[in-house]
C-alpha cells in the first residue's frame, strides 16, 4: 500500500515533509507516516513496512553508505591535488569535471528528490535548500565546498535512516511474534496450515519452544507459558485447564494441546499489532507544531537568503556579488531543519518503542506528551489495585430460608455478569442449576442485578439495591469492612455474602513511586466506602470515595480538572467508559482481560501491574525531555551559526557543523531512550 499524502482544506500537506518520506522510506518504516483520519476506514492492509520482506525495497548499510563512500574518496583526492601534490593538470575543465564527478553520486538523488517535491506541490523542501545551496557554491567557484556539504548531508541522511530503521527495530519484535504457520490435529493427526486459515473449535498442538498462533483454551491439564511478547514480563505463567491462552505466548515444557476460541484476525495479540502499527499516527502538539513550523520556515529562510544576497547591494560600500551570494549560500545549509524534521519524530517513536518493549502500549505519541504532564492518577480499586480475584468468606441467610436455594438461585443470576463477584459465587457453589428459570434479568448499573424465579422477584447487589427496591434490612453495612452482596426474594431480605479481595503485591511500590514524581493519587469505586478506605489507607492512597455510580466517578473526576489539573483515570476501560473519555489520559488495566480495554483507552498496560503506572509517566517525561532537548539544541546552534554566517564569520564548513553536526547529535539523543532501564 502506497503512502498517500493527506493534505488540508487549503491544500497544505498535513502529514510528512519530503525529507521524513525518503528517510522513513529508505528505512522500510514508511507506514509510519501514516496520519489516519476519522472516516479512512483504518485500511490495515499491508504495506511496505508491515513486517513482511518484500526483497528488492532492502538496501543494505553498506550499499547506503556507497554513494558517499565514492564522493568522500574522490572529493579527498582533489584537495590533496589541490593543495599537497603539485602538477599542472588539475586546472580548468579537468578539475570542475573531478568536482562535478565526486559531487554526483551524492548530490544528484538529491536535486532528483528536489524536483519530486517540485513536482509533488512542496516547493521549498530541505532537498531545494540543498541543492541551491551547493550548486551556488559551485557557480562562484567553490568546488570542495559545495561537494563537501551535499557530501556531509548526504552520510547525515543515512544515520538518520538508520536511526529509524533501529527505533522501528524495537517495535517489529514484537510484530514478529505471531507465527505464520501452527499445528492442528485433524483425526489425531498432526498437520501444519497457515494459522489465518484455522477455524475456531480447531485444536492446535503446540511443542516445547513453539508461538501460539491464535487465542484459545488450553485443553491439557497445565502448560507454563513465556508471555514476554504480550506483557513485557519474563517470568513464567502456568496456566491450567479451561484457562484462555493467547496468541504469542511461547510453551516452555511438555507438548500441549489449545482449542481455537477466536479468529486469526481477531486475537488480542493482532489488536495490539494494529494498536502498535498506527500508534505514530496520532501526533504529539510538538510534533504538529515542528512540521508546521518547518512548512513555514523553510519559504522564509530561501526569501532571506536572496535578501542576505542583494539587499546590501543597497547601502554596503564595494558591494561584490561573489561574498554575498557566498553568505547567503552558508545561511541556507545553516538553516535546513533537517534536525527538527527528523529528530523529534524520531524521539517520539523511541518512546513508543520503550514503552511496547515493557509492555506498555501508547496509542500515539499525543500521549505520551499528555501523560508526562499528568498531576493526578485516580484509579479504580477491582482489577487495579487489587486482584481481582475475590473469595466468598461468609454466607449469612435468614433461617426462613432455605441456604442450598438461594444459592443456587444467587449463582444462576451471577451467571449472566462477568463481575470478579460473580466468579467468586460460582466458584463457591459450583455448578449452575439449569432447572433454575430465569425470567426479566436486569442488570441495574452500580446497584447489582435482578430477575423473576418461579414468578418471585430476585434482587442481588449492594444495600443501594436494596434500599432502591425498598427492600428492609436488620443491620448496618458500614460496620463490616469485606464487600457485601445483599440478598433479596420475594420482596423479602434473604441475606448476605461477604467477599474479600487481596491487594496487588506490587500496589504499594506504585504509589510510593507515584509520589516520588509528585502525583497525586485518588481511589474511586462502586465497591462499599469501608473496603474502599481500607485499602487507600493501607497504600497511602491520597483520596478515596466508595460506594459510587459511573456518573458520581464522573463527577468526581470534573471536580479535579475544576482546579485546571491534569487527571489520567486507570481503570477496566469498559464499564468506567465516561470516566476515561473524561480524563486526559485514559489508562486501561487489562490488556489481556478485554478486547474493549483495547478499543477505549489511551494506554494500555498488557500486564495489569499497576507499578507500569508510573514507568509509563516516566517514559512520557523522559521523551519529552529529549525532545526539548533537541529543539533547544538545533536552535540555539544554528542562531549563533546564522549571525555568524550573515556577518561573514562563518563559512560552509560551521555550516555544515550547524546542519548535519547538529542533526546527527540530535538523532543519537533521540535513540538514547530506546536504551534506557524504565
Amino acid at each position: 500500500m502506497e503512502h498517500k499524502h493527506k493534505y488540508d482544506a487549503q491544500g497544505k500537506q498535513l502529514c510528512c515533509t519530503p525529507q521524513e518520506e525518503k528517510i522513513y522510506t529508505d528505512a522500510n518504516a514508511k507506514k509510519l507516516l501514516e496520519k489516519h483520519t476519522d472516516d479512512d476506514g483504518h485500511n490495515h492492509d499491508h504495506s511496505d513496512d508491515d513486517g513482511h520482506n518484500h526483497g528488492s525495497s532492502d538496501k543494505s548499510t553498506f550499499q547506503m553508505f556507497l554513494p558517499a563512500i565514492i564522493s568522500f574518496a574522490l572529493l579527498m583526492i582533489a584537495i590533496a591535488l589541490d593543495n599537497w601534490l603539485p602538477q599542472s593538470w588539475f586546472t580548468g575543465w579537468v578539475r570542475i569535471v573531478w568536482y562535478v564527478v565526486a559531487y554526483a553520486p551524492v548530490g544528484f538523488p538529491v536535486i532528483k528528490e528536489a524536483f519530486e517535491s517540485i513536482r509533488k506541490g512542496d516547493v521549498f523542501s530541505e532537498f531545494l535548500l540543498m541543492s541551491i545551496a551547493t550548486i551556488g557554491a559551485f557557480a562562484i567557484g567553490e568546488y570542495p565546498e559545495g561537494v563537501a556539504v551535499m557530501l556531509f548531508y548526504a552520510v547525515g541522511e543515512v544515520f538518520q535512516t538508520l536511526a529509524v530503521t533501529r527505533a522501528k527495530a524495537n517495535i517489529k519484535t514484537l510484530l514478529d511474534q505471531r507465527p505464520d504457520e501452527v499445528t492442528i490435529l485433524e483425526n489425531n493427526q498432526a498437520k501444519t496450515v497457515k494459522a489465518e486459515t484455522v477455524n475456531i473449535g480447531n485444536i492446535i498442538q503446540l511443542k516445547p519452544g513453539e508461538k501460539l498462533g491464535l487465542d484459545g483454551e488450553l485443553l491439557s491439564e497445565t502448560a507454563s507459558f513465556n508471555t514476554a511478547a504480550l506483557t513485557g514480563e519474563s517470568k513464567p505463567d502456568t496456566k491450567t485447564k479451561g484457562e484462555t491462552v493467547l496468541a504469542g505466548m511461547i510453551n516452555l515444557n511438555t507438548v500441549a494441546q489449545v482449542k481455537v476460541t477466536t479468529a486469526y484476525t481477531d486475537s488480542k495479540l493482532s489488536k495490539i499489532l494494529e494498536l502498535v502499527q498506527n500508534a505514530t499516527a496520532q501526533k504529539a502538539p510538538t510534533e504538529l507544531f515542528i512540521r508546521k513550523f518547518a512548512k513555514i520556515y523553510t519559504p522564509i529562510v530561501v526569501f532571506l537568503a536572496i535578501a542576505i544576497c542583494l539587499f546590501p547591494m543597497v547601502f554596503v560600500e564595494n558591494y561584490e556579488f561573489k561574498t554575498w551570494l557566498y553568505r547567503a549560500l552558508v545561511f541556507l545549509v545553516i538553516s535546513c531543519p533537517c534536525a527538527l524534521v527528523i529528530s523529534i519524530p524520531l524521539g517520539y517513536f523511541g518512546g513508543i518503542g520503550a514503552a511496547s518493549k515493557n509492555g506498555i502500549l501508547f496509542k500515539g505519541s499525543n500521549f505520551l506528551d499528555a501523560i508526562a504532564d499528568i498531576k493526578n492518577v485516580v484509579m479504580d480499586k477491582t482489577g487495579t489495585m487489587t486482584e481481582g480475584v475475590f473469595k466468598v468468606q461468609e454466607v449469612v441467610l435468614k433461617s426462613e430460608f432455605n441456604k442450598d436455594e438461594i444459592l443456587k438461585m444467587v449463582n444462576a443470576l451471577e451467571s449472566q455478569s462477568t463481575h470478579p463477584v460473580a466468579t467468586a459465587i460460582h466458584q463457591y457453589v459450583g455448578e449452575i442449576d439449569s432447572s433454575i428459570k430465569l425470567e426479566n434479568t436486569e442488570e441495574i448499573a452500580g446497584h447489582g442485578l435482578k430477575a423473576n424465579v418461579n414468578g418471585k422477584e430476585l434482587l442481588v447487589g449492594n444495600f443501594k439495591l436494596m434500599d432502591k427496591f425498598n427492600i428492609n434490612y436488620d443491620l448496618d453495612p458500614t460496620t463490616i469492612v469485606y464487600t457485601l452482596i445483599a440478598i433479596a426474594y420475594d420482596g423479602k431480605f434473604a441475606g448476605y455474602i461477604t467477599i474479600a479481595d487481596s491487594i496487588k503485591e506490587d500496589a504499594q511500590l506504585t504509589i510510593d513511586k507515584l509520589k516520588a514524581l509528585g502525583v497525586k493519587t485518588t481511589m474511586l469505586s462502586g465497591d462499599k466506602s469501608t473496603v474502599v478506605k481500607f485499602v487507600a489507607d493501607k497504600l497511602g492512597i491520597n483520596n478515596a470515595f466508595g460506594d459510587l455510580l459511573p456518573e458520581d466517578k464522573v463527577n468526581k473526576v470534573k471536580e479535579i480538572k475544576a482546579q485546571n489539573e491534569t487527571v489520567a483515570f486507570v481503570g477496566d476501560g469498559v464499564n468506567d467508559a465516561p470516566v476515561v473519555a473524561l480524563s486526559d489520559v485514559g489508562i486501561a488495566m487489562g490488556g489481556l482481560g478485554s478486547d474493549a480495554t483495547i478499543e477505549t483507552a489511551d494506554v494500555v498496560i498488557q500486564d495489569d501491574k499497576p507499578s507500569k503506572i508510573p514507568m509509563a509517566i516516566n517514559i512520557g517525561k523522559q521523551t519529552k525531555k529529549i525532545v526539548w532537548q533537541n529543539i533547544i539544541l538545533a536552535f540555539a546552534v544554528k542562531a549563533i551559526v546564522l549571525v555568524l554566517g550573515a556577518g561573514g564569520l562563518a563559512t560552509m564548513w560551521e555550516a555544515v557543523f550547524a546542519d548535519v553536526g547538529v542533526a546527527l547529535l540530535a538523532i543519537l539523543n533521540a535513540v538514547r531512550i530506546q536504551r534506557m532501564k524504565f
